[in-house]
């Protein structure tokens, strides 16, 4: 095993960063980078900085094959072989991920799409003369917001099968193969530009979504237009969202083969806990959403809560930033 191929496993195996590494050592990541692509060869000061950091003889490092009381060697913690990551697998990945990409997006639009249908009948229904009755618009509108859900259920699934065989890179236990890392980068940096202006697409677009909503109560419209404005909003949002999910999955793709920001190996360690808190957070959400909506009531109750139940979603976004912000306190008051 080289020098770079080195680095890379006694930084992984101590769960660091390349900014963190480059910390320890007075560098820049660029100069950590550039060692573990094999594009350059550490000064040896830094050699030996490396040897007292990770706890490694000079020897060990400079070496070129492992010797059996060497550290790092290629089981885990557990005894069992380290599944490493070829080029090609890589490769493989990280195609698949920008094939699924776009369908990722497309369920989440619809997913944010799916009550819009319903609260436009909803408020046509009240419009006099328009021939559409209280119970056609609901049976039209649920049946269509329940059919863009089970559509977009049915492609999140569908994405999740076809990379079902990369599922040990949520694991804590692989490693990458020599130029593998320096591909990853060079990929990253080529997607940079890209990943940054879909970023600021969907961040502009979240932000004014909510200027229909403004100018309609500004001007004091109608309860139809008030509608509008506020399914105008879903639309923006919606959009909004297929530029993050269609950048970020195929950003994380190489994070996640890289270990690094959310999935890094303590990230990865944690993300039980999340996930779990995560799902049961907005299915408790949809459960009220459904109830304040739908719950039985005099005409008049029932249509000012249908009226007023989309602000359950704004407020269980903000409040779900608040919760995973206490989860993530909690877990670290643990670890201290």
């Amino acid at each position: 095993m080289i020098l770079a191929n080195k680095i890379i496993a006694l930084r992984k195996k101590a769960g660091w960063s390349q900014e963190d590494l480059a910390d320890q050592l007075g560098v820049s990541r660029q100069s950590v980078s550039k060692w573990e692509g094999a594009q350059s060869i550490p000064d040896m000061d830094k050699i030996v900085q490396m040897s007292r950091i990770f706890g490694v003889s000079t020897d060990y490092l400079l070496k070129d094959e492992l010797c059996d009381e060497d550290p790092i060697v290629s089981v885990s913690e557990e005894g069992r072989d380290v599944r490493r990551v070829s080029m090609e697998e890589a490769s493989n990945y990280l195609s698949l991920r920008r094939r699924m990409a776009p369908r990722m997006a497309i369920a989440t639009f619809l997913c944010v799409l799916s009550p819009v249908l319903l609260m436009m009948l909803a408020a046509l229904s009240e419009v006099p003369d328009s021939g559409v009755s209280e119970n056609l618009a609901s049976a039209i509108g649920l049946c269509t917001m329940f059919g863009l859900v089970a559509v977009a259920v049915g492609l999140f699934i569908s994405c999740g099968s076809r990379t079902k065989e990369f599922s040990f890179l949520d694991g804590v236990g692989f490693e990458t193969e020599y130029g593998v890392e320096g591909m990853l980068r060079d990929r990253m940096r080529t997607f940079a530009p890209t990943y940054t202006r879909l970023c600021i697409a969907g961040t502009i677009l979240c932000i004014v979504s909510v200027i229909p909503i403004f100018v309609a109560s500004g001007l004091e419209v109608d309860d139809f237009l008030m509608v509008l404005s506020v399914c105008f909003m879903f639309i923006l949002v919606g959009i909004g969202c297929v530029c993050f999910v269609y950048g970020n999955t195929i950003e994380n793709s190489m994070k996640r083969l890289l270990e690094e920001g959310d999935f890094s190996r303590e990230s990865k360690s944690a993300s039980r806990v999340t996930s779990a808190v995560s799902t049961v957070y907005w299915l408790v959400v949809t459960a009220i959403y459904l109830a304040y909506s739908f719950w039985p009531a005099t005409d008049a109750v029932a249509k000012t809560r249908f009226k007023e139940s989309w602000l359950v979603w704004p407020v269980a976004g903000v409040l779900y930033a608040a919760v995973m912000t206490i989860v993530s306190l909690v877990r670290k008051d643990d670890k201290g």
